[in-house]
C-alpha cells in the first residue's frame, strides 16, 4: 500500500518507479545515521534513457527540466529502497544536478527546478532544500541531466 508521499505524487500524475540498475559498482543509495544520500541519477524511465544530448544543443532547456524531474522520481526511488517507505522522509536536504550544456548555454538552474518543483509539490514545506546546478561537458550515456539527492529520515 502507498502512503501519503506516493499518494501526493499519483495526484500530480506521477508514479515512484522501480530503483533503476547501478551502471557501475555503486549504490543507488546508501544510509548513514538518519540520512540518505543518492547516487546521481540519470532520467531512465523503464531501462531507456529519455533523451541524449546537450542541453541548449540537441535538448531543449524545456525538455532537460521535465528530464530533472524524471531524474528526482529515480532518486525519490532509489530512497525508498533503503528507507522502506517515503513517508519518512523528514525534509529534502540537498538537490546536486548536473547538465551537460552547450558550451553557451547558462540556464542550468532553469533545468534544476524541474526537480526542485517536483520535490516541493510532493513534500510541501520538507521538499525545501539547499541546490547546486552545476554545468557540465558530458555525463554518462551522454544524458543531458543528472540528479542526486540527501534526505533526512523521521526516527523508523
Amino acid at each position: 500500500m502507498s502512503g501519503a508521499v506516493e499518494s501526493k505524487l499519483a495526484e500530480l500524475g506521477r508514479t515512484l518507479p522501480e530503483v533503476v540498475p547501478p551502471l557501475a559498482a555503486y549504490q543507488p543509495a546508501v544510509t548513514t545515521g538518519p540520512y540518505v544520500y543518492t547516487s546521481g541519477q540519470l532520467p531512465i524511465v523503464d531501462g531507456t534513457l529519455k533523451a541524449t544530448g546537450k542541453v541548449g544543443g540537441e535538448v531543449t532547456a524545456e525538455e532537460a527540466k521535465e528530464l530533472a524531474a524524471v531524474c528526482a522520481l529515480n532518486a525519490l526511488a532509489a530512497v525508498k529502497s533503503v528507507a522502506g517507505d517515503l513517508d519518512r522522509v523528514a525534509r529534502i536536504v540537498k538537490v546536486t544536478g548536473f547538465v551537460a550544456s552547450a558550451t553557451d548555454f547558462t540556464g542550468q538552474p532553469g533545468v534544476l527546478n524541474g526537480a526542485s518543483e517536483l520535490l516541493g509539490a510532493v513534500f510541501g514545506d520538507r521538499g525545501v532544500h539547499a541546490r547546486s546546478a552545476v554545468g557540465v561537458a558530458v555525463l554518462p550515456l551522454d544524458a543531458p541531466v543528472e540528479v542526486e539527492i540527501q534526505v533526512e529520515l523521521d526516527e523508523a
